[in-house]
Order: C-alpha cells, then structure tokens, then sequence
C-alpha cells in the first residue's frame, strides 16, 4: 500500500486529470476535512510559458470568496509542485446531473440559474471575468446547491482597459463579440453564457449545436435558435434577452434580477462579512524562497507487489451520497449507465486484460502503466482527441472498484462512450444476488 502525504495533507485518489495538472482527493490530517488538491509541475508550468495565467488563476480564486463558488483554502509548493488546495465538492458536475436524468424541471432550472446570477455578479464585482461558464465547470455540493469552478480562464479588470481581446471558452457557450476579435465587455459574454447554460438546464440538450465550426459561428452570431414548447412565457422571454447578438441591448444582471420569471421564490445569497485577501504568498509559491516548501513524502509497504492501490473507507464514503455505501456496489444495469466507476470480483490482472482487449475492439489506443489505463480516441465531432483515465483499486479482499473519468475532450462524448463501454464489459461487472441481504453481507464484510 502506497501513503503519500504533501505537508499537512495525506493524499488519495486521483479524481480528475488534464493537460497540465491532476486533481486528488486528501484529508486535512490536523482536521479531518477533506479537501481536493490540485498539482500542477513546475517544469510543465515553465516549458508551456504558463506561469502568468496559474498565478492569475490563483489570484482570482483568493478574491472571489462567495458560496456558490468552488473555494481555494491554500497554495503550497514543493521544489518541483505547486499543490493548490480546494475545496471538496461531492455532488459531481451538473452537466453530469443533465446528462443522467435529461431536462430538468423549470422550477430546479431557475434555483440552479439564481445561484449562477448571484455567484457571476459577484464575481463582476470583484473585476473579475469567468469567460469559460458551461454545464461542466459547475459543481453541485452535497446539499445540491450550485459551485463555479475553473476560473484557468478568467480575467481581470485592468484599469484604463475597457475591452477584453482575447477569445477563449467553450464555442457553444460563447458570445457573438467573443468570436469577432474586435474587442469585448467581458461581463455581457458571461451573460450570454449564463443564458445558453439556462436553455441547456430546461431543455436538455443545446441552443446552437453544429458538428463543424463555422455553421456554429454563423448560427451563434446571429441567435439562431428556438426555444422548445415546454418553455413558459416568462422562461422564453427572458432567454431571448440573454441571448440577444448585440451585447449593447442584451439585458444585464441588474435587469435580469428585475425579471418577473427569475425573481420567483428568489432567495438573494447572504454571506459573511468580505474577508481580507493577501496575495503575498502566491510570489512565494512562485519564487525559490525555501521555507515555503512543504515536504512531499511517500511510504511504501516492504511487502508491497506493485498491486492496485487500496482504498480506505473514507474514500469510498466520498465517493457516495450521504454514508449509504449501498450504491456504490448495486451495480443493476439501469444503475451501471448513471455512473463512471464499477465493482468487479475478477482478479485486477483479468480487470486489466480485459479492458484493454475491449478498448482496441472499440479502436482506441490503449498506454497502461501497472493498474492505471489511459485509453484515446477521436472526438465524435472529430475535432479533437477523446481521452479517458482508469485505475483500479481494491476496496475488500478480492473486491475491486475500476474509477473511469474523463481526462480531454466533450463531456457527452465521454458519457456515450461510457455507456458503450460498460455493455461490453458484462463478463467482469459485479451484480448483486437479488435481496437485500447478499448485500448487507458483503457491506459488512468490507467494514470489519
């Protein structure tokens, strides 16, 4: 068994990944609390010219302190890592919620949309610009209630500069102006997106949806959409106001908050008194001060066989809702299609063989390093690479779970694949016998 700890904090799993950075789940052990910690490596910050845009994103999530957005509780470094650490949130992305259970009832659509409205004015507030608002960089908590995370690519508000140039974000969540490279007020393209992310919440699926980007462009600069018949009147109109071309007559969020449709069972976000914010410590992180290097430490067992990493029940209570353990390992069909992990009885070696013969079947390009898998592809839109990450761990004595998560490429690709993948994995998917008690059984085996 593998123990890593980066000063305070014992870390755990890796829970997301991308191009430059990896997040992992870890215990504060002075407290208890569970945190995410994102590691980032110098020598990748340095080669990529990326110091700037981390430091700026730091920077951002020290000054936005607001409830509905993901929050930074300290920056640490190592000589090699940086490790920002984050607050942990369970309930998953809400793209993932739409996903899942489709369109979402007006009602749960316009709570979700408050939040976002209350999170984005405050963070406009600051001087401080998201430019990347979608589904997928908003989490739920484990109360349901809504968190902006990835603020990579934010701006700030600089003084005597009235426009933002750069384009960047999402194309489907994009404003019109963003894609004129003529310059842009980055608080009306966050509106915009804000408006495309309520369409998306109510009507399950995208305003402006095109497989080649151009027909995209065309589409999003001149609002060509329609609103589905299910939408009322109220939702309908205000949405054509989000969504207007011109962003000198698209409704801004003092408007938006006035609209009759949003302000029902509106509760405003109430929140303490604004804590002070030093930025100080970022330049150390950044620096080669020595004292503000914490030490990395890793314990290997002497008997330890290279095996899959084993997870402690903690983790595996962060990984449900609540403390009912029962789901994680209900592993009935209908349930296998709502979930990225699943429970195998196989041994890891056969878990790993068999995933690989199924992940070339479905021609994807399979690199495995011990009990972790990183399988490629070509994004269905084939604008981009596909990828996803497995690892397996061992949870009881030959009881395994494989976690699967996305690590490039479009979130509904990932989900499609998923369900494809999982169909064709049924020899070494663990099913419950029928009955409640096979399951207490195997629930009590694993707390012993």
């Amino acid at each position: 068994m593998v123990k890593r700890k980066v000063g305070k904090y014992e870390v755990g799993r890796t829970i997301g990944e991308g191009t430059f950075a990896k997040v992992k789940f870890a215990q504060n052990m002075d407290t208890g609390e569970s945190v995410a910690m994102k590691i980032l490596a110098k020598s990748s910050i340095l080669k990529h010219k990326m110091v700037n845009q981390i430091k700026r994103e730091i920077s951002i999530m020290k000054i936005v302190r607001h409830p509905n957005i993901v929050r930074l509780h300290e920056v640490l470094a190592s000589h090699t890592k940086i490790y920002i650490i984050l607050e942990f949130i369970t309930g998953g992305e809400l793209f993932d919620k739409i996903v899942h259970q489709g369109r979402l009832q007006e009602a749960e659509s316009r709570k979700y949309f408050q939040q976002l409205i209350d999170a984005v004015d405050y963070c406009h507030s600051k001087g401080v610009y998201h430019r990347d608002l979608k589904p997928e960089n908003l989490l739920l908590d484990s109360l349901g209630n809504l968190k902006i995370s990835d603020f990579g690519l934010s701006a700030l508000r600089q003084q005597g500069v009235g426009l933002l140039h750069t384009t960047c974000g999402t194309p489907n969540y994009v404003a019109p102006e963003v894609l004129s490279h003529q310059g842009y007020d980055g608080s009306a393209a966050d509106v915009w997106s804000c408006g495309v992310i309520l369409f998306v919440l109510m009507a399950g699926y995208l305003p402006f949806d095109e497989a080649d980007l151009p027909t995209l462009y065309r589409k999003v600069s001149a609002a060509e959409f329609s609103c589905p018949p299910w939408f009322s009147f109220g939702a309908k109109t205000l949405i054509h106001k989000i969504l207007d071309p011109n962003p000198n007559t698209r409704i801004r969020i003092e408007g938006i908050r006035k609209d009759e449709w949003f302000r029902k069972t509106y509760m405003p976000i109430r929140h303490g008194e604004e804590e002070e914010v030093n930025l100080d410590d970022i330049d150390a992180v950044f620096g080669d001060i020595e004292d503000q290097f914490v030490t990395e430490h890793t314990q290997e067992s002497q008997d330890n066989d290279g095996g899959p990493l084993i997870m402690n029940a903690f983790e595996m209570i962060t990984l449900s809702q609540g403390l009912n353990l029962s789901a994680l390992f209900d592993r009935r069909q209908d349930y296998i299609k709502r979930q990225t992990r699943f429970v195998s009885c196989q041994p890891a070696k056969t878990i790993i063989s068999t995933i690989e013969v199924v992940a070339e079947s479905l021609g994807l390009k399979v690199h495995s390093r011990g009990y972790k898998m990183r399988l490629e592809g070509v994004s269905s839109n084939k604008m981009g690479q596909f990828a996803v990450v497995l690892e397996v761990y061992e949870v009881a004595p030959s009881l395994f779970m494989v976690d699967v998560r996305k690590a490039a490429g479009n979130t509904l690709d990932y989900h499609k694949f998923y369900k494809n993948f999982c169909s064709k994995l049924a020899t070494i998917i663990w099913k419950p016998m029928e009955g409640s008690a096979a399951k207490s059984t195997l629930l009590r085996s694993m707390t012993r």
